[in-house]
């Protein structure tokens, strides 16, 4: 998405951003393979978790004291507030590998302003990796030795790109089957990596596209700056620059055209 002006300052938010990613850990971590673990089942037959309720009370209980005339969207207790400043959350993005023991998943947390984000933080720690970005500010992941900038890669080539697709039923139930298979047979290397994960090999230009359907705001929201200000870019499948459209393609930058292009 392109990024619009901002007035305020973002450097306070993106500490912020940080500080509720480490709230966030504190409750989801010490959840995570638990054999105590409390799983129920939404009205959309998807599953949530103690620790998904648990994560996101923690977030919005911070935001509450810090920025209590922000608006937030949140995966599990939905619109909170009608601002310009929207923070969006999913406590456990990959909630299916959390409670399966699998360590692919992580929480996103996004500020967006008018519908654009502007900050983003992704924290998976199981994995003791986070990344971060803000407009302007480049995209970041920790490292034992500090802060270290990432950027997408610069394959120019089909033949020669690595794609994430994250799921063939995702794809069918899209009816978009057939443009997998012809995605599949057009570029080097084809892997349904997951989730969030796959944005941040991508911003760190360990792949080179990712695309999938019946996303919501919160499942990509956190991942557009840290991609686009990795170099790359995020539209949905049609190409349309918006985290609304329940579909999202993202690239190195580079390759974009030529994979709408493929694609459709």
């Amino acid at each position: 998405m392109t990024a619009s002006p901002v007035a305020a300052d973002l450097r306070d938010d993106l500490e912020l951003a940080l500080r509720l990613a480490d709230a966030a850990d504190a409750q989801s971590l010490p959840r995570f393979d638990a054999a105590d673990l409390e799983i129920s089942t939404k009205a959309d037959n998807s599953h949530v978790t103690d620790a998904d309720l648990a994560t996101e009370r923690a977030i919005r209980d911070v935001l509450a004291s810090e920025r209590p005339d922000d608006g937030i969207f949140g995966e599990e207790f939905g619109a909170q507030g009608d601002s310009h400043r929207q923070w969006i959350i999913d406590p456990i993005d990959g909630t299916a590998n959390f409670l399966r023991g699998v360590p692919l998943w992580g929480t996103m947390i996004s500020l967006a302003v008018d519908g654009v984000p502007h900050i983003g933080v992704v924290s998976m720690p199981a994995f003791g990796r986070r990344w971060w970005a803000s407009t302007g500010q480049g995209a970041w992941t920790a490292t034992d030795a500090g802060p270290r900038r990432i950027r997408s890669s610069s394959v120019a080539s089909l033949d020669e790109a690595s794609v994430s697709f994250q799921s063939i039923a995702q794809w069918a139930d899209a009816g978009q089957l057939p443009a997998l298979l012809t995605l599949a047979g057009s570029v080097w290397r084809d892997r349904a990596y997951g989730d969030v994960y796959a944005y941040m090999l991508l911003a760190e230009g360990r792949i080179d596209m990712v695309a999938e359907f019946d996303v919501k705001e919160y499942d990509i929201a956190a991942a557009v700056p840290i991609v686009r200000e990795a170099g790359g870019r995020m539209t949905s499948f049609d190409g349309v620059e918006t985290i609304s459209a329940r579909s999202t393609l993202a690239s190195n930058g580079i390759l974009h055209d030529a994979f709408l292009n493929l694609l459709h």
